[in-house]
């Protein structure tokens, strides 16, 4: 990829091949801004890119990029890739997300899936990507969900082997630590960053199984994550929000020694060479 030039707004939105994603985008190129189209289906990241142009948006604002979020090879090379291409990144935007499988799989990673790619892939990506952030004094607006505040963390059982396997407890998991670790970057990331998580929704867009779920209308929720990813809309840094309203957090969200030991499973874990 190209580099691309420094007069532009840059948002890269992670997630374009599934519905938030694609609104997302797609708000952000009406407004504008030059975006860095992230899919983890290369198919489906050349149909979103045609329906983007096809409605009107200008190539020329248009990046796409591909990685799966199964393989954290494939993540750390486009954080690589985007380090050397993107000096500054006016916003992260990590809205790719997948809701837990009937029936409890590893990656080649030898992670549970939900967890790696809903939590380990973005925080991969995030961390990559927080220097060019930081330097265009920038934001990283993570995709959360209401369903965090009843997950929890068992570090000896992260994949439910032991206990009872339900789709929802992994991904409650999944979303705690995600919103767990975009408080720890407000902390602890590069000075000039700003990172919330945001409920963008009233309901579970991550949740197709369920029929109203699977056809309500994303807009509102892609509107509300691009007024976020500007500077110019007064943020808690490091705050919650569940739509526009700042919302109290989970416990472990809350909790720095939490924090601190999910930061520390994570660096255990094969890093980019």
């Amino acid at each position: 990829m190209s580099e691309i030039s420094s007069g532009d707004r840059i948002v890269l939105v992670t997630g374009v091949d599934q519905r938030l994603g694609y609104a997302t985008a797609e708000r952000l190129v009406a407004d504008g801004a030059t975006v860095i189209l992230h899919a983890q289906d290369k198919e489906l990241a050349d149909a979103a890119l045609e329906r983007l142009v096809a409605g009107g948006a200008e190539a020329r604002r248009l990046r796409m990029v591909h990685a799966d979020f199964r393989h954290l090879s494939e993540v750390d090379e486009l954080g690589r890739m985007l380090t050397a291409t993107v000096p500054e990144l006016d916003a992260l935007i990590n809205a790719a997300s997948v809701p837990g499988p009937q029936r409890r799989w590893h990656t080649e990673d030898g992670v549970e899936s939900t967890l790696q790619i809903n939590y380990l892939a973005p925080q991969r990506l995030t961390m990559a990507l927080a220097p060019a952030v930081a330097a265009a004094k920038g934001r990283v607006v993570t995709v959360s969900s209401r369903l965090h505040v009843g997950g929890t963390i068992e570090y000896s059982d992260l994949d439910r082997n032991r206990g009872i396997y339900t789709p929802m407890a992994v991904y409650a998991q999944s979303k705690l630590a995600l919103t767990m670790f975009t408080r720890t970057l407000a902390e602890t990331g590069p000075a000039g960053l700003t990172a919330i998580s945001v409920a963008p929704a009233d309901f579970e867009i991550d949740m197709p199984q369920l029929r109203s779920h699977a056809t309500a209308p994303v807009d509102s929720a892609a509107d509300l994550l691009a007024v976020l990813s500007s500077s110019a809309s007064p943020v808690l840094n490091g705050g919650y929000y569940e739509g526009t309203e700042l919302a109290r957090a989970a416990a472990l969200v809350r909790n720095s020694r939490a924090r601190t030991r999910l930061a520390s499973w994570s660096l255990r874990l094969p890093q980019a060479a």
